[in-house]
This record gives structure tokens, C-alpha cells and sequence, in this order.
């Protein structure tokens, strides 16, 4: 019997995760899953809801909700469901020495851990980021496209690092930090904090 495979959300990011699931589990049922679906297929896959997904003997999942406190809800309510976890790895996906990731990541094309990294569960690693050597990254994390996380990085459970940000080696961020598009991180990012600009900067309220 085939696996059948979930992908939890049919917006961009689902939609960008399912031709990797094609390829990495060829011959799977692959399907998109979402709480109330907009039509009864997405791209030629049929669209599910959680619970007539759950149904399916031995159906796992993933969450392709690249908000973290979304998709940590989301988490909840499919193990609620008794579902099982997969990660998605593209072909692409460069992955050195002494690096665990937990289950649910997503990692796109072109993205690259080189050595001795430790990474949580639910990580999304989009188009063309990289983790370097030494980082600790926690659950729930998110990576927009082109992220460079260099070096000595820990990074808390709940992060969300924007499109083409920059993190200085040896920085701490904090859990639930929010990291801008394009911001050049300098200094520790204490959690909660959303910062952004070069050097990034903590935001004002206006």
C-alpha cells in the first residue's frame, strides 16, 4: 500500500512543498489538507479536510504555514488527530556532518547545513538559506527565502527570520523574535522583539 501524504495548507507554501513530496515519495498519494478547502483539488491533488484526512489508515503530515505560532497550533491539532509527522527534503538540499533536525521540517531547494547543527522540530528552511556550523535552532522556526544564519547562531523556539536577513556568528535570538526582510543582525535579539533595518534595529511604535 502507497503512503499518503498530507500538506497542511494550499497557499503558496503548501504549493511549493508538495512537487518536493512527488519526487522525494514517488507513488504516494499526495494531498493537500486544509480546514475548509476552496475546492475539491489544488494543482491536480485532491484537498482534504483534517478530519476526513485523519481517517486515512497510517496518513502523515506536514505544515506548510510558514507563521510559527500558526503552524505550532496547527501541530497540536493534527497529533489531537492522531496523525504521524514527515519531513520534505528537495533533491538539492545540502546536508553535511553531525546535523539532527526534528521531524515536520521543510527544507526547499538550494538550501544547505554544513556541520554539527542541531535543529527542533517544524523548521522551515526556504529557497537558498543556510544554517552554518554550531547553531542551535528550536522548535517552530521559520526561514523566508535566502536567510544566511551563520555561525555559533541559537535561534529560540518560535522565530521567524524575514527574506535575505543576515545573522552575525555567535548571536543569540530569542524565542518568538521576529527578524525583518533584509535586516542585518548585529547584536543579540532579545525574544519577543521584532527588529529590522542595517544594522537592525528593535521597531518604534508609531
Amino acid at each position: 500500500m502507497s503512503d499518503i501524504l498530507g500538506v497542511f495548507g494550499a497557499g503558496g507554501c503548501g504549493r511549493g512543498i508538495v512537487p518536493l513530496v512527488r519526487v522525494q515519495f514517488p507513488g504516494a498519494r499526495v494531498v493537500f489538507v486544509e480546514d475548509v478547502p476552496r475546492a475539491a483539488q489544488c494543482n491536480d491533488h485532491e484537498v482534504l479536510t483534517l478530519a476526513d484526512f485523519a481517517l486515512l489508515p497510517g496518513a502523515r503530515i506536514v505544515v506548510a504555514v510558514a507563521d510559527p505560532a500558526m503552524r505550532r497550533a496547527i501541530v497540536a491539532r493534527c497529533e489531537a488527530a492522531g496523525l504521524g509527522f514527515y519531513d520534505v527534503r528537495a533533491a538539492q538540499t545540502v546536508v553535511m556532518d553531525d546535523v539532527t533536525a526534528g521531524l515536520g521540517g521543510l527544507f526547499s531547494p538550494w538550501t544547505t547545513l554544513t556541520s554539527n547543527i542541531r535543529i527542533g522540530t517544524h523548521f522551515h528552511c526556504n529557497l537558498y538559506s543556510y544554517v552554518e556550523h554550531d547553531c542551535v535552532i528550536g522548535d517552530y522556526v521559520t526561514f523566508a527565502p535566502a536567510v544566511r544564519c551563520n555561525g555559533n547562531v541559537s535561534i529560540g523556539d518560535g522565530a521567524y527570520i524575514g527574506a535575505g536577513a543576515v545573522i552575525r556568528q555567535g548571536l543569540t535570538i530569542g524565542a518568538g523574535a521576529v527578524i525583518g526582510m533584509g535586516a542585518i543582525v548585529i547584536r543579540d535579539v532579545p525574544p519577543g522583539i521584532t527588529v529590522v533595518g542595517n544594522p537592525a534595529r528593535a521597531m518604534r511604535n508609531a
